[in-house]
């Protein structure tokens, strides 16, 4: 385990934008589990940070989204029982 943290943290801070500032930040993991096929299996787990104001945006879209297309199921289920 300690090996694994090591590996992530060294890949992490050598391909991250902490390096020239000489820190390892979440941000640099997040992209590491985002960007590197050796630790994709990380990224629901360190997802990259959004401002909550841009999630909550992405929710309503996604219930907007879900919204018209239960209406369009809605609509052709109405058209097959009026044939």
């Amino acid at each position: 385990t300690e090996l694994f943290v090591q590996c992530l943290a060294t890949y992490s801070y050598r391909h991250g934008s902490g390096k020239e500032k000489k820190v390892l930040t979440y941000s640099d993991l997040a992209n590491t589990a985002q960007e590197s096929e050796a630790f994709q299996f990380l990224a629901d787990i360190l997802p990259k940070k959004i401002l909550a104001s841009k999630y909550l945006k992405m929710l309503k879209e996604e219930k907007r989204e879900e919204d018209e297309e239960n209406d369009n199921d809605n609509e052709s289920d109405h058209d097959e029982a009026d044939s």
